[in-house]
């Protein structure tokens, strides 16, 4: 199945979180097309199965894992089970991601942990349940899925931005612990893809902002970029292969943003 020579991955094991579906499923397909045995992983069982299948029939290798990454017990068993089926971890995709809308004022505390159980505390789970592989093996490479709102703020989405900034210091953190370990972190930093959770705010900001769904497109998500276009799941999947089957450590620590000229630096 590995039809991309200059990528390769063969004989490397990916876990990837939230791969059930939107971009944790793209670059579930395309790591197993550059030869990776994918671990999948999701809270959705059923979606998990349903990109294996995906990967499968189309020669790959990969495995369904039903994982909830706000729980430690279920984090470190996944993990165990992956690499007790492949004998090693050399990636984690950490992706897994949900989106609430509201003003801070009429944000429920409920919500901002849960928010930030998600994104933040799930990434670090995630993230020490590999080293645990990673760092005796003296190789591995960690990749965060952060956002544009990594570097920068728009309305009621606090808790998004505040996980999504906080990224970024895991990101470096575990670059400058990682490296005596042969581990190298990164975080991708996209725009707006179009995915289920991202069509799912356009009716919810419409209503928050009091404007049209094709305003909440054209000005509110795709008002900064250069060509009013949506990033897509294969740009994403394509970085993060990039990212993962590159030589050497240059990029360590570093964040790239894709997004359509949006949120330039």
């Amino acid at each position: 199945m590995n039809s991309n020579k200059t990528y390769c991955l063969q004989g490397k094991t990916a876990l990837i979180t939230g791969a059930g579906g939107g971009i944790g499923r793209a670059i579930a397909e395309q790591y197993a097309r550059a030869g990776a045995y994918v671990g999948v992983s999701d809270i959705n069982l059923a979606a998990a199965q349903q990109t294996v299948e995906a990967i499968q029939s189309q020669g790959g290798r990969a495995i369904a894992l039903e994982t909830d990454v706000c729980s430690e017990s279920d984090v470190q068993q996944t993990t165990d089970r992956l690499v007790s089926a492949t004998g090693r971890l050399d990636i984690l995709i950490s992706n897994a991601g949900i989106q609430i809308i509201a003003p801070i004022d009429q944000l429920s505390f409920s919500d901002w942990q849960r928010m930030l159980d998600i994104h933040l505390n799930g990434a670090f789970l995630t993230t020490r349940s590999a080293l645990k592989y990673m760092y005796p093996q003296g190789s591995g490479t960690v990749i965060y899925m952060g956002s544009v709102h990594s570097h920068e703020a728009s309305l009621y989405k606090a808790p998004y931005i505040t996980a999504k900034h906080g990224l970024l210091g895991l990101t470096r953190a575990l670059a400058k612990e990682g490296a005596q370990h042969g581990v190298r972190a990164h975080a991708i930093c996209p725009g707006f893809v179009k995915t289920p959770l991202v069509e799912k705010q356009i009716p919810e900001q419409a209503q928050a902002k009091g404007i049209s769904e094709e305003e909440v497109i054209k000005n509110i998500m795709l008002g900064s970029t250069v060509d009013g276009e949506f990033t897509t799941t294969a740009d994403i999947a394509q970085l993060a292969l990039f990212l993962a089957s590159f030589p050497t450590n240059v990029f360590t620590g570093q964040s790239f943003i894709a997004s359509h000229g949006w949120g330039m630096k």
